[in-house]
Parts: C-alpha cells; sequence; structure tokens
C-alpha cells in the first residue's frame, strides 16, 4: 500500500510543523534573500536578516490569509518590517555584538554565495536608492512592484493596504519619476555655453 505524501503546507501550517517548515522555508528562502539583498549590502546581515524572516513565520504564520495574497507577497511584507527594525536598531551595541558572534558561523562557502547574490542585486539596490526622494507610502508600492516584480494586488497585501490605494500611490510615483527623469534628461542636452574671446564679435 503506497503511503500517501504529505501536502504543500501554507505558513499556518509550515509554523505549527517542522517537516513543512522546513519545507516552506526551502520554497521561498532563495527570493526572501534577494530581496533582502536588494536592501541591505552586507552578506551577513543579509544572512541574519533573512533568518529573523523565517523565525517571525513561525509566529505569525496564523495571520496569513491565502485569498489575500500569496505567500511570497506576506514574506515580503514581513521581510520590509525586519529590514526596517534592523535600520532603526543598528546602532544599539547589544545587537553589534550578537552580530560579531553570529558572523562566526558563517562558512566561507555561504559567504561567497551571498556576495554572489548581493553583486547579481546591485542592480536592485541602485534603483531602490534612486526612489529614496518619493513619499514612504509611494516608494513603497514601486519598489514591490518595479523592484521585486509584485503585482499590485500582492503589493497592496504587502503593505496592509487596499489594492486601490496601491495603484493611487503607484501611479503618483511613477508620475513623479517621470518629471525627474525628463528633466535630467533636458539638463543633460542643454549645451554648455562658453563665454565667447576678448574682443569677439557675434
Amino acid at each position: 500500500m503506497k503511503i500517501p505524501t504529505r501536502s504543500r503546507g501554507g505558513p499556518a501550517a509550515a509554523a505549527r510543523d517542522p517537516e513543512l517548515f522546513a519545507a516552506f522555508y526551502r520554497r521561498h528562502v532563495d527570493a526572501v534573500t534577494r530581496f533582502l539583498a536588494r536592501r541591505v549590502e552586507d552578506p551577513h546581515s543579509v544572512a541574519d536578516l533573512t533568518a529573523e524572516v523565517f523565525l517571525a513565520v513561525i509566529d505569525s504564520g496564523h495571520t496569513y490569509r491565502k485569498g489575500r495574497g500569496s505567500e511570497i507577497a506576506w514574506l515580503y511584507g514581513i521581510a520590509r518590517n525586519v529590514a526596517s527594525a534592523e535600520r532603526h536598531r543598528a546602532a544599539r551595541e547589544s545587537l553589534l555584538t550578537s552580530r560579531v558572534a553570529g558572523r562566526r558561523l558563517l562558512e566561507p562557502d555561504a559567504i561567497a554565495r551571498l556576495e554572489e547574490k548581493l553583486v547579481a542585486e546591485r542592480e536592485g539596490r541602485r534603483l531602490v536608492a534612486a526612489l529614496a526622494e518619493l513619499p514612504e507610502g509611494e516608494r513603497a508600492v514601486l519598489e514591490l512592484v518595479a523592484v521585486d516584480q509584485l503585482s499590485v494586488t500582492e503589493a497592496a497585501r504587502s503593505l496592509g493596504i487596499r489594492p486601490v490605494t496601491a495603484r493611487v500611490r503607484l501611479h503618483r510615483a511613477r508620475l513623479t519619476l517621470r518629471a525627474a527623469t525628463e528633466t535630467e534628461t533636458a539638463e543633460a542636452a542643454e549645451p554648455v555655453r562658453r563665454p565667447s574671446p576678448a574682443g569677439s564679435t557675434s
């Protein structure tokens, strides 16, 4: 008699079952690592924050609702919060001490793999940096859609806002960036005017 294989588990099931959690981790760890590599430059920090995201799944897996968005959109929402919290607490000495201790646990091969991801996501980090002047709400939606390749509905789910609100913010962000780009292009195309030599006539 053939024993049925276990069904693919979502976040809620993964939070309760170690085997399903391991499968859930393998399914999404690469995407979460790339997401963080677009926002953080240090490979050790990427490793630490990726671990924090999946630890958060254990605590909040029960909050996931399939009808409100994909698993990856939900995970990106957690990853955004984790990355934001990291920026606010990075100066604390206790975190710095634990981070240094954690670095000793990374093998050279693991560091090399993370550094490869950081190189691959360099352009993504540049785009994220270019969006820094936008209002936070507009920037967050545009990041998730343009950089992280989520749909508008998934981006809204990740940010905890309505899809219509996300569409409005995305539209405003694109208009702002387009205007800024057109201004930069016009300034770059404008010829440099040099003073005429003394005594010359037009």
